[in-house]
């Protein structure tokens, strides 16, 4: 049987931080009630010029060179985001070419912030048809530009960054993805989204000037179903592979917000040394907080040959999916 196995992970922040502090002097708000509702304490912010490709290519060189493979020969590249540098074509296009990845094919999966674990999802099933043997699969997000800097509810919770993992076909291994499980409901659109632009919402001075266009969301809404969509999604990954949470070396949740991640983990009945955070450091950087996270702690140390990894992420849409990895 062959396997999607990862062999490299990278990512990318970009240099600018914005604490709390700093937005204190932005919107009417405070440093302890940021944190007291998200557990987020500062998030990185793209520079002037700094493109969401830029991140995503920084982020696949440090997992290509992890793993070892020349960008020539990756047979495909699939990236998790909703700030492409375009509406089209696929910032993934810009990534295969700024890396040189000549024979690759390149898209984009729109998923929001589950955008990085779909991706993960069709680049496993690719390896399994047999039909490449090395994907780079990106979760990439520059949501400084998309964010209303004047609406504290949604302004304190979003940040920058690139994640990029390798995945390589592994025949008659045990490690590497064990299964992946999507789902979605759009109606729940009006719960978190962006309006505009898009061919409902065109380009007017009027819809800029009302800030129209910029990410909406109901905060306490997607609260409630975030935690019941992640709770569900990872004990159906653990019970389609015959696991339960005691099995689980590290849950690398979406880093949304440490009020969900801690609700989660407590209805999975896993333990705190068994859940990854960041989200302190970095705010909730999309499709990118999965990646970023991983190679976190795989550059840590605390991934090791046989570990059960569990990823679980929700997003606008809504998305929200599970994969199980053996390491």
């Amino acid at each position: 049987m062959i396997r999607a196995r990862i062999t490299g992970t990278g990512s990318c922040l970009p240099e600018k931080i914005r604490t709390n502090f700093d937005i204190e002097k932005m919107v009417d708000t405070t440093n302890d009630w940021i944190i007291a509702r998200t557990g987020i304490e500062e998030r990185r912010i793209a520079a002037d010029g700094e493109f969401t490709s830029d991140l995503a290519t920084r982020a696949a060189e440090r997992a290509l060179e992890m793993a070892g493979v020349s960008a020539a020969e990756i047979d495909m590249i699939v990236l998790g985001t909703i700030t492409g540098d375009y509406p089209w074509p696929a910032t993934a296009c810009i990534v295969q070419e700024n890396l040189g990845a000549d024979k690759a094919y390149a898209y984009d999966i729109s998923a929001a912030c589950s955008g990085f674990v779909y991706a993960l999802s069709c680049a496993s099933d690719f390896i399994q048809a047999g039909r490449g043997k090395k994907v780079l699969v990106i979760g990439a997000e520059t949501l400084s530009r998309i964010v209303d800097w004047t609406d504290r509810n949604t302004c304190v919770l979003f940040g920058d960054g690139a994640g990029a993992v390798v995945l390589e076909a592994a025949e008659d291994s045990e490690s590497g993805v064990l299964s992946s499980h999507m789902h979605s409901d759009g109606s729940y659109l009006d719960l978190l989204y962006q309006p505009g632009f898009g061919t409902r919402v065109t380009p007017s001075v009027e819809n800029i000037t009302d800030h129209i266009p910029y990410l909406k969301m109901q905060g306490n809404e997607v609260f409630k179903v975030a935690v019941r969509s992640l709770t569900n999604v990872s004990l159906e990954a653990l019970e389609a592979n015959g696991l339960s949470a005691s099995d689980v070396s590290l849950f690398i949740p979406h880093q949304a917000n440490k009020r969900i991640l801690e609700a989660t983990a407590k209805r999975i009945k896993l333990n705190d040394d068994q859940v990854y955070i960041n989200v302190h450091k970095y705010g909730n950087t999309s499709g990118a907080t999965i990646p970023v996270a991983m190679d976190e702690a795989n550059r840590a140390g605390l991934l090791k040959s046989g570990d059960v990894i569990l990823l679980s992420a929700f997003g606008g849409g809504f998305t929200w999916g599970s994969t199980l990895i053996r390491w």
